[in-house]
């Protein structure tokens, strides 16, 4: 990735702030401007380093910017896109981190000036915290970042978003919209509902008796609620069939206990053990 001008940041929390200190820290980029609706959190991400400089005015954020990655939540990331192609210079990139992409994607490209220079972007990496303050530079090394470009995607854009998202060190795939939702419903969206109906099975009193696979199968349930509830909302159907594929993993565990049956049990944990073995030694952070 060349070094690139201006890249404004709209919406500097953790995979913002995280986007703005692997910039830096890189030198992928002249300057960074960060861009929010919160004055103190986007003084806070410049005190830190994500970024060089802020405005609370989008507008005015993206004017010169060469790149603009929006990183807000996905109910309102389509209206934050669209103000970004439509004020930024006519060369300007807008790429995106939403974990949903079918319908952010559809409604962009009905805008002229939205589909002439929006890739579609999710790059998997995250937490459960928020905030720049818990944003790393390192954050992206090694990870996937999925591009859902459509016929009607310009080339140029495409090949410039790869080389972004490479550049902070992801390792870029390419879906359409519909089947990255398919596979983030069964990969990461299922994974956070699970954690948090683990999370609520479990009475407060008993946590004292809690270890380790109770820490680590709930983590992610300290994550936003309001956050994940727009994803959930926004991926509604591929996220339902993603629960009938965990429901019948369940029922085929009860049946198997119910008969009363170790050897089926045994099967039953061994392939589980398979799938997660080839996924290999657990990352610092699970994908949001």
């Amino acid at each position: 990735m060349r070094r690139q001008g201006e890249i404004a940041i709209i919406g500097v929390g953790l995979i913002g702030g995280s986007i703005g200190l692997a910039l830096r820290s890189k030198g992928r980029a002249k300057r960074v401007v960060g861009i929010g609706r919160d004055r103190g959190r986007l003084e806070e991400a410049k005190r830190l380093g994500a970024i060089d400089d802020f405005t609370t005015d989008p507008a005015e954020g993206v004017a010169e910017a060469e790149i603009a990655v929006v990183c807000t939540p996905v109910t309102r990331i389509v209206e934050d896109i669209l103000v970004a192609a439509r004020s930024g210079p006519d060369s300007i990139l807008v790429t995106d981190a939403g974990s949903t992409k079918s319908r952010i994607v559809e409604e962009v490209g009905r805008d002229p000036r939205g589909r002439a220079c929006f890739v579609g972007a999710h790059p998997i990496a995250g937490s459960e915290r928020q905030g720049a303050a818990h944003g790393r530079a390192d954050l992206f090394e090694g990870r996937s970042c999925v591009l859902t470009p459509t016929p009607i995607t310009p080339p140029d854009r495409l090949e410039r978003a790869r080389q972004f998202w490479a550049g902070l060190g992801c390792r870029v795939f390419e879906f359409d919209p519909a089947e990255h939702d398919r596979r983030l419903a069964l990969t990461s969206h299922l994974p956070h509902v699970v954690a948090a109906a683990l999370a609520g099975s479990i009475d407060p009193d008993l946590l004292p008796l809690a270890a380790g696979a109770y820490r680590d199968g709930t983590r992610v349930a300290e994550a936003d609620a309001a956050l994940w509830a727009g994803i959930f909302v926004e991926n509604r159907r591929p996220v339902l069939e993603a629960l009938d594929r965990f429901e019948a993993q369940l029922a085929d565990f009860r049946e198997a206990l119910e008969a009363d049956d170790p050897g089926r049990l045994v099967e039953w944990w061994d392939a589980a053990k398979g799938h997660r073995r080839r996924f290999g030694p657990p990352p610092d952070s699970l994908p949001v």
